[in-house]
Order: structure tokens, then C-alpha cells, then sequence
């Protein structure tokens, strides 16, 4: 009778004839052996779909990242060409969507309808959707930090803008703001919620930091630039659903609140830091900081608590054999 001399880990290796008598043994070794192998094998494949997980689950944070980025920046193209109506079907359905601007704040879809498709349609290209002949309002959105929660259905981001807006001297006769041409530089504090599958504008936070005629420049900025709101919906048919104190143009320098932490450190910026006292005065005597609280009654449903912690890595470190 032959046998098979059978080689560690490779049970197919013929070697030479052994005696019957020594086979049970060498079929012993091989049942172990094979029995290690399988126990590494299925260490190696549980951590394989441990990997897998992992990077689908930083591939849809990452997917989500770009389709709020990109939200963001369809709406800034709409917003150049007063298309009020695209505008506005870009915000969510959902109760608590608003948008804060000049110290007050629009509640609802009707709320954004009423400042875009009424405040805006109407001062800008006098009810039409869609651009008039001669009037420029062109925004450059950039210096995006966007920030999706780990639910995947919450976003944040914070965005620059820069506005170049005015009208060509030919049409001075016909449009109400003459002849005009400024600058307008802001910032965006805003969050996105994911509604039956799609990213929409959420709670919109604009904060139009400083105005320049360009002519003259932003060392002359005239006060209040931008008129304040002073009456609520529905005394004034156009006007915010409230107007809270959180007032800020030119020459007011107060730091934006941001939504996330230091990146090192993982702390918020001290209250006192975002204020901006006068050359050589005490903090104290300063506007109190600018906040990015809720409206009364509001939350986050569905958005988690916790904070980025400095250093934590999202992916595994996937390391190839040398």
C-alpha cells in the first residue's frame, strides 16, 4: 500500500511513499493543520469586511460631502440670475426651515418665499424670475468647510461670499437703483438636512460682513449700509416672521460663530475671542458675541451630539505587503 507524505499548509505536496502504519498520523497533522488555516482565514476575512465597512461607510460621508458642497453652489447659481422660484424649491419642507438675515429671521417655506420671491424678486427685476437686461449680482462662493453628521442626514457648512452687483449705466433711467456698483462680502453659517433621499438648504444663516460702493471703497462705508428690518410679517407684507438683536455690517469685525471645534484641540473659540472691542479696550466694553442658537421650540432631530475629536482616524490604515 502507498502513501502521501503530506507538507505543512500544502496538502497537494507529493513527496514519497510512507509506510501504511504512519498514515492515521499524517492524516492527523493535516486535519490540524487545515483547522489553523481555517481559523486564520476567517480572522483575516472578518477583518476584510470590518475594512469594507468602513470605507463604505467613509465613502457615503464623503459622497454626502460633495452633494452638500454641490447644493450649496447650484443655489449661489441660481441666486446670480434671480431665479427666486428654483431658489426657493431648493429649501426643505420641514417647519423649522428658516433663514436668518440682517438680525432677522424668515420662518418656514412661506418665510423664504416671502424674502426671496418678495423682498428680492421684487427690488431686483420687479417681480420677473429670471435676470433683467443691465443688472449685475454675481456671487463667488468659496472657502467651503463642510461638515456631514454621522446619521448622514444632517450637514453643515460654513461658506464664503463675494458679490459683485450693480447696473450698466444704459439702463440708469429705468432701473430704481440707477446707476450703480458695489461690493458685498459675507459669510454662511448653514445646515442641510437630507429629505426623501435629497440634500436641501435647511436653516440658511447669511451674515453679510461688509459693503463697499466701488468707487470709494470700504475705508468709506456709509452706517447701515443695508437698511435694518423694523416690522414684522404682516405689518409689513414682505417683512421677517421675527427680528431678534444679532446686528452686524462693516466696520462691526465680531468673529461668525464656527459649527465645529479647533481641529487640534477640539475646543470652541472662548465667547470673548469672537467679540471685537475698539484699538486698546477692554473686552468688555464690546457688542456681546454673535450666536448661531435655535429659534425657541427647535432642535436637531436626527443629529448627532457628538463633536470631531482631534486625531481620530475614520479609516482602518490599510497597509500593503512590502
Amino acid at each position: 500500500m502507498r502513501g502521501w507524505w503530506f507538507w505543512e499548509n500544502s496538502p497537494l505536496y507529493l513527496a514519497r511513499p510512507v509506510h501504511p502504519s504512519s498514515l492515521t498520523v499524517k492524516f492527523t497533522l493535516l486535519s490540524i493543520t487545515i483547522m489553523g488555516s481555517t481559523g486564520s482565514m476567517e480572522s483575516e476575512l472578518a477583518e476584510i469586511k470590518q475594512q469594507v465597512a468602513a470605507l463604505q461607510k467613509e465613502l457615503s460621508r464623503v459622497s454626502d460631502e460633495a452633494e452638500v458642497r454641490k447644493t450649496h453652489f447650484k443655489y449661489g447659481y441660481y441666486l446670480d440670475k434671480c431665479l427666486y422660484d428654483e431658489v426657493v424649491d431648493m429649501f426643505a419642507d420641514h417647519p423649522d426651515t428658516y433663514v436668518e438675515f440682517l438680525g432677522s429671521r424668515y420662518r418656514g417655506k412661506e418665510g423664504v418665499r416671502r424674502l426671496y420671491k418678495g423682498r428680492f424678486q421684487n427690488t431686483f427685476v420687479k417681480g420677473r424670475n429670471g435676470p433683467v437686461h443691465g443688472f449685475l449680482l454675481d456671487h463667488i462662493m468659496m472657502q467651503d468647510i463642510v461638515d456631514v453628521d454621522p446619521s448622514g442626514t444632517h450637514a453643515w457648512v460654513r461658506m464664503r461670499a463675494l458679490m459683485s452687483a450693480g447696473t450698466h449705466q444704459s439702463i440708469q433711467e429705468e432701473h430704481p437703483r440707477g446707476h450703480a456698483q458695489w461690493w458685498e462680502g459675507g459669510l454662511y453659517e448653514n445646515e442641510y438636512i437630507k429629505e426623501n433621499g435629497v440634500w436641501k438648504l435647511f436653516r440658511y444663516r447669511y451674515f453679510p460682513f461688509w459693503h463697499a460702493d466701488f468707487e470709494r471703497g470700504w475705508a468709506h462705508t456709509k452706517k447701515n449700509y443695508v437698511p435694518w428690518p423694523t416690522k414684522t410679517y404682516p405689518e409689513d407684507p414682505l417683512g421677517p416672521d421675527e427680528i431678534f438683536e444679532q446686528k452686524m455690517l462693516w466696520p462691526d469685525t465680531r468673529v461668525i460663530p464656527f459649527h465645529y471645534p479647533h481641529p487640534v484641540t477640539g475646543k470652541k473659540i472662548d465667547d470673548d475671542a469672537l467679540r471685537a472691542p475698539r484699538w486698546g479696550q477692554d473686552v468688555s466694553t464690546s457688542d456681546p458675541p454673535l450666536v448661531l442658537d435655535l429659534p425657541e421650540g427647535q432642535s436637531r432631530p436626527g443629529a448627532s451630539k457628538e463633536e470631531p475629536k482631534p486625531g481620530v482616524k475614520i479609516l482602518p490604515e490599510l497597509r500593503q505587503n512590502a
